[in-house]
């Protein structure tokens, strides 16, 4: 099948990736757009997989007071350069992560940074809640609940707010497909009125 450069521009369009990439992606897919846009965003997390690894060492302080200024959040984003940290795709994902704390009101980034004592007693309330249930099934339902704790506590493993379909983790790995340098929460604080 002949891929034409309306084709092209349409995946670029619809993905944000590099020209090329969107040739490559469509002839790979036999000039199905669908399975192109899968197969971009395959390659662009296994690409995000690999930035994780690189320091990064710029980035933004991000604010963001809620109406009535009784919640406001303040979020340090970090990236590999002052290239990007000026970009506004990674001021969006700035603002939109101060929002989504706002929101959701995480205690901890990455499920890493739970303490052991408090991992420890989330597995323990876990296993007793299993009473009677047989051992091969209390493994995966303690997994299941600690999920659960890991959903509703931790910022990367929370349901982004814009689109539950998609994990803050996903939504920030995304970003580094695209922009193509490692971003990196590196801490926030929410600060509450009343709360």
């Amino acid at each position: 099948m002949e891929i034409s450069a309306k084709m092209v521009g349409e995946l670029r369009e619809r993905t944000g990736a590099g020209l090329m990439d969107c040739k490559r992606a469509l002839v790979e897919c036999n000039g199905d757009g669908e399975a192109a846009v899968i197969c971009l965003k395959k390659k662009g997390m296994a690409s995000a997989d690999k930035k994780a690894g690189r320091e990064a060492t710029e980035g933004v302080v991000e604010s963001y007071i809620h109406t009535g200024g009784r919640i406001g959040v303040l979020l340090q984003l970090n990236c590999e350069t002052d290239f990007v940290a000026k970009n506004d795709q990674f001021r969006t994902l700035a603002r939109d992560l101060c929002l989504h704390i706002t929101a959701s009101n995480p205690s901890y980034i990455s499920k890493e940074d739970v303490p052991a004592e408090e991992f420890a007693r989330e597995r323990e309330v876990a296993e007793s809640q299993c009473g009677g249930k047989p051992p091969s099934a209390v493994a995966a339902i303690v997994e299941g609940k600690l999920a659960k704790f890991f959903s509703a506590n931790c910022l990367l493993s929370q349901p982004f707010i814009k689109n539950p379909d998609q994990s803050v983790g996903d939504l920030i790995r995304e970003h580094v497909a695209k922009i193509g340098e490692n971003i990196r929460v590196v801490r926030f604080s929410r600060f509450q009125i009343g709360g």
